[in-house]
Formats: C-alpha cells, sequence, structure tokens
C-alpha cells in the first residue's frame, strides 16, 4: 500500500495517530530525558538536535506526555529477556515468516550501515522483495526485535531514533539497531 515508511506504514490507519498535531517541542523531550535520569546534565548542541528530531518524529504521534515518555523509553531501555517473557512476543514470533523476517534483517544490519531512513527504507524493500510478505507479518518482527515491541508505525519512527542516539553520550547508553537485533537474534535461537 504505502512504502513511505516514515509517514506511515501498511497496517497504520489515518486514525491510528493524532491528527498530526505536534504539541511537543526538543525542550519537551530534553526535559523528558532528564526526568528519566537519560540526560545527565545540560544537553550538547548535538543532543538537542537530537530531542528536536525525536519531537518531530514522535510527537505528531502520541496523545499526551506519558505516551510520548513511553516511546523514549524504547529507545533507552531495551532487555531482550523482559521481551521474550511477554506472551506478544511469543506471539508474534509464531506468526508466518516471523523468524525468516528476523534472520533477513539481522543479515541486512551486520554491514554497520547507520540506520537512516532511507536505510530503513531499502530494508523493508529488500524483505518485501526476497521474502514476498507485507503488513504486520513483516512489519511487528521488525518492530519487536529493534523496537522491544509489536505494534504500530509509532514504532518505525522509535526505531529511526536508534543510532542517532547510539552515537550521543547520554547517561543511559541507547543500544544501535545492530546491537538489538544481534542481542534479539542469540536469544531465540
Amino acid at each position: 500500500m504505502c512504502d513511505r515508511i516514515p509517514l506511515m506504514t501498511p497496517d497504520e490507519t489515518p486514525d491510528s495517530a493524532t491528527a498530526g498535531v505536534n504539541p511537543f517541542t526538543g525542550t519537551d523531550v530534553a526535559n523528558i530525558l532528564r526526568e528519566q535520569r537519560w540526560l545527565a546534565r545540560e544537553p550538547s548542541p548535538e543532543q538537542l538536535a537530537w530531542c528536536d528530531h525525536a519531537a518531530l518524529i514522535l510527537g505528531p504521534h502520541v496523545r499526551d506526555r506519558d505516551a510520548f515518555r513511553g516511546l523514549l523509553s524504547l529507545i533507552f531501555h531495551y532487555d531482550t529477556a523482559e521481551i521474550l517473557a511477554r506472551t506478544e512476543t511469543h506471539a508474534v514470533l509464531s506468526r508466518y515468516a516471523a523468524r525468516d523476517v528476523l534472520r533477513q534483517l539481522a543479515l541486512l544490519l551486520l554491514d554497520g550501515t547507520p540506520l537512516t531512513s532511507d536505510r530503513f527504507k531499502e530494508i523493508i524493500a529488500a524483505l518485501k522483495d526476497g521474502l514476498d510478505i507485507r503488513g504486520r507479518e513483516l512489519f511487528h518482527p521488525i518492530r519487536l526485535a529493534l523496537a522491544g515491541r509489536a505494534g504500530e508505525g509509532e514504532l518505525d519512527r522509535v526505531i529511526l531514533l536508534l543510532d542517532e542516539a547510539a552515537e550521543l553520550p547520554f547517561a543511559v547508553p541507547a543500544k544501535p539497531a545492530r546491537q538489538r537485533i544481534l542481542e534479539f537474534c542469540a536469544s531465540t535461537d
């Protein structure tokens, strides 16, 4: 249906996000990071730029500050054992081709190329072409392995922030996409 990943994914409906209004700013993101102790001191210019980017791509897709904090927590807290302990995880992994998606995703992320929006689009296109699957069978395993939970398109936006956050000196280091998929696959095999 739609191949423009940062805007809307095939299993996302217009009603699944707020009407595109963004009540959040980079300052709001920095304040949440401070409250959660993910940011220990005054943010650097690079951290402020990341906060602005996070507000820009996540803000329109959350209904309130708690939901925003929940999405940000997916960037700074990733525990494979916790993820695998959830019933939802096993439901996703039992779906058609889920493990094939994860294996191919891992191979595509192993090259170490930073996961940017363009790179994510390339990966999705390669997975669609190589596995001939679409929708939740494709996106839910990706979101589960990289964001830590299956769900809608706002998780794709979380994924797009991972590698950028991992490069910055936050008080709690963010794990990049490559490390997350390696940990996830190592724990599921």
